[in-house]
């Protein structure tokens, strides 16, 4: 009986089985997006500009590996393999840029994570409606200025020359401060303009995740004798650590990425030896001095450390518990 029964498991048999298995799953498929077609339609733009300017441009980082000139064309100009790679790691200024983009970025995720969380928290405290409203649209204002008008009003208060606070200090017999021309103070210059700026919007997700906590949690809690401080710390922290903890994560994956427009507004001569940053090295290889392929080799070198980074904290996170963004 064993023999008879094997015998009728041919490999034509098996071909046909295969066969019918994807024809199946292909007609699933096609029913699922018959189905759905509505939000496949909505989604469409979202999935066309993902692909036409975030994936077809991926084609560019070839250049990273060949000597690119604009009149030979981008297929014709010749390999060099890691060369602009082992030039860049040689370059002396290299340690410099890591430095600077490192610590610029150590003091903002310090500094500047917490803050939308700890305004998210205090925002939620607040019981009257129009009070919060008017507080969010204040806090949230700024965001929505170019780095340009936030440099210009960050010259118009620190200038030695005519910044407000250099004047009101003259007038109360006090020396004037160099603040925008301290090397010293250009770390925290630019982390005190990222918290003014972008403060208010980081706290939309915060204040999001926060509204969506079980009320009956705060309920059980005030019912235990849990003060305020208690709630937040045992029920409020607790309940959006799933979100704090995939904000960080992304944030470490941009450790490397510190925002070019607001550094090179700052940045002049006397404080250029900690300005310096990888986005700004870009600039000045690539569009000024027309170095195509090296400038591409050195953003390709801060796209692989970013995944890197996201990689290993999201594999920590998860050894800790949590779920993580994959």
């Amino acid at each position: 009986m064993k023999s008879k029964t094997t015998a009728l498991i041919t490999p034509s048999n098996k071909r046909t089985s295969a066969t019918m298995a994807t024809a199946s799953q292909w007609r699933r498929t096609w029913q699922g997006l018959k189905r759905d077609r509505m939000l496949y339609l909505i989604a469409s733009p979202m999935l066309l500009f993902f692909l036409i300017f975030k994936y077809v441009p991926m084609w560019g980082i070839l250049i990273a590996f060949k000597n690119y000139t604009p009149y030979v064309g981008f297929w014709d100009s010749p390999w060099v393999g890691l060369e602009h790679f082992r030039r860049f790691f040689g370059n002396e200024s290299f340690f410099l840029l890591l430095r600077n983009t490192l610590a610029i970025n150590l003091l903002n995720l310090i500094f500047f994570f917490p803050m939308p969380i700890l305004l998210s928290l205090m925002l939620n405290e607040v019981r009257r409606e129009w009070l919060k409203r008017i507080i969010q649209s204040i806090i949230y204002l700024p965001h929505f200025l170019s780095w340009v008008i936030i440099v210009g009003i960050t010259y118009l208060m620190l200038s030695t020359s005519s910044g407000f606070i250099n004047k009101l200090l003259d007038a109360l017999g006090y020396e004037k401060i160099d603040f925008l021309t301290s090397q010293g103070m250009f770390w925290g210059l630019l982390t005190l303009q990222s918290i003014w700026k972008e403060v208010g919007w980081g706290t939309v997700i915060f204040l999001a995740a926060i509204a969506s906590v079980d009320t009956q949690l705060f309920e059980a809690a005030r019912m235990d004798g849990a003060g305020r401080f208690r709630q937040i710390w045992h029920v409020t922290l607790p309940a959006i650590r799933n979100v704090i903890i995939i904000l960080l994560i992304l944030r470490i994956g941009h450790m490397m990425d510190v925002g070019f427009e607001q550094v090179y507004l700052m940045m002049n001569g006397a404080v250029s030896d900690v300005a310096d940053v990888f986005d700004t090295y870009v600039y000045r290889s690539g569009i000024q001095q027309a170095q195509f392929s090296y400038s591409t080799a050195v953003g390709l070198f801060k796209s692989i450390i970013g995944v890197i980074l996201v990689v290993l904290t999201n594999r920590l996170a998860k050894k800790f518990g949590e779920d993580g963004i994959y």
